[in-house]
């Protein structure tokens, strides 16, 4: 297994159809409360051991979570609300390693997860056909990136972390 992509990398159908954003409208759904229930009985050490040699632990992975699906709402928002804009780009790296980023509680980010992802899902149930193909440009290689690639792509992120933190503790026989 490749523990940096345990589920593979992310692969878009060539065509977004209405089943693809129906199960990772589903996937996105789940995943706060399949998430939580991953970590809910992991300690301290646990939490601060990397899911692979070189990569963030299981706690800065739920901070990432946190600000890469926050990150994800706000393009939602920029794309509905203005034509075909240029998003901002964060380096994911200095982001988790912020002191003040660490300081919130894992059950804290979790419930902040679990928000944002309800919010985000009833967002996505309300967009019509037109508004999914919206458009921004991501500025790492100025792709224009529709609203339906990025409910798949954030779909496949929730559960490419989910699967980090699972074989960990399979690894680990937590």
């Amino acid at each position: 297994m490749d523990l940096r992509f345990p589920i593979g990398g992310f692969q878009p159908p060539e065509i977004i159809r209405p089943e693809h954003i129906e199960q990772a409208t589903a996937d996105l759904s789940q995943f706060p409360l399949l998430l939580k229930e991953e970590v809910q009985n992991l300690n301290s050490s646990q939490l601060n051991t990397p899911y692979r040699e070189g990569g963030w632990t299981v706690r800065e992975l739920i901070h990432h979570i946190a600000d890469s699906h926050m990150h994800s709402y706000i393009r939602f928002k920029w794309a509905l609300t203005e034509e075909n804009p240029l998003i901002k780009a964060y380096d994911q790296d200095p982001w988790v390693k912020l002191r003040a980023s660490n300081t919130i509680s894992v059950e804290e980010e979790l419930e902040f997860i679990e928000l944002l992802h309800r919010k985000l899902t009833q967002m996505i149930k309300v967009l019509t056909a037109d508004e999914f193909q919206r458009t921004y440009i991501h500025p790492e290689g100025n792709k224009t990136e529709s609203l339906g690639l990025n409910v798949l792509k954030y779909a496949w992120h929730s559960m490419h972390h989910l699967a980090h933190i699972k074989a960990l503790k399979e690894r680990e026989q937590w």
